[in-house]
């Protein structure tokens, strides 16, 4: 399992993967942050993000934070790449 940190901006005006915070990948949803409704959009957002289902992203640390650890199981070759691909972006 891949794992790492990801900063989530509820709210925003577009779904949207790219950019640091303080190492962390940021995901911008559209989503508000009430009810897990965010956490559902940042799992749909990464995974299509990343080429993968949205059932094998998981967040394993910071449900009700904006800063998150997200676990990826069954990753394809070259994610991680992609990762940091999508961090330098702004």
């Amino acid at each position: 399992m891949i794992r790492f940190p990801v900063r989530v901006k509820p709210g925003a005006k577009r779904d949207a993967v790219g950019g640091d915070h303080a190492g962390a990948l940021i995901v911008a949803v559209k989503a508000p942050a009430v009810e897990g409704k965010a956490n559902e959009a940042v799992r749909q957002v990464l995974a299509k993000a990343l080429g993968v289902r949205a059932r094998d992203v998981v967040v394993l640390r910071g449900e009700r934070g904006r800063d998150k650890i997200i676990g990826l199981d069954g990753a394809p070759d070259g994610v991680e790449e992609l990762i940091v691909r999508l961090r330098r972006m702004r």
